[in-house]
Formats: C-alpha cells, structure tokens, sequence
C-alpha cells in the first residue's frame, strides 16, 4: 500500500525538554517576582519554580525547570539576562 501526501512535512521539529535553570538576583522578594513575571510574560512553561530569598543576604536564586527546545536554550538565558535584578543564569 502507497499513502501519498500532498503536503509536506515538517522535518525541523524538535522536543521540548525539562531543562533545569539556577537564576541569580538581588532585590530581594521582589527581584524574585520580576523573575517570575518575565517567565510568564515570555511565555515559558515553568514545571518547577523554587525561591530562597534569606534576610542579609544580598543575591537571591530561583531554581526553575522550564519546557525548552535546544535552540531556544540561549535564548531563554539571554531574555532573562535583560531583567534589571538578574545577575546570572546557569543551566543545571
């Protein structure tokens, strides 16, 4: 049996793993939520998102898990970059 098709399919698709991130900030309480607000506004699909925000101590870390394709993996490091209270991102 031949199954003809006359539309062609896409080859470039690729799947979106958990990719495991350790975000650095300061501000406190609040540098955290700018983190997670440019999370969502990016559009990212966040499985995991841990704070520890500690009084006298001045960075912050978020540890997230988040849905992303290989190529979108610097992309997403570079778009969090741009928040004012991000010092780091570092894939884990």
């Amino acid at each position: 049996m031949t199954v003809l098709d006359h539309f062609p399919r896409r080859t470039d698709w690729q799947p979106r793993l958990h990719r495991r991130h350790e975000i650095v900030t300061t501000g406190g309480m609040a540098g955290v939520l700018r983190v997670g607000a440019a999370l969502t506004t990016c559009g990212y699909q966040v499985h995991e998102f841990v704070a520890d925000v500690q009084d006298g101590v001045p960075y912050g870390s978020v540890t997230c898990t988040v849905a992303l394709r290989a190529d979108e993996s610097a992309l997403f490091a570079e778009r969090l970059r741009e928040v004012p209270t991000v010092i780091a991102v570092e894939p884990r």
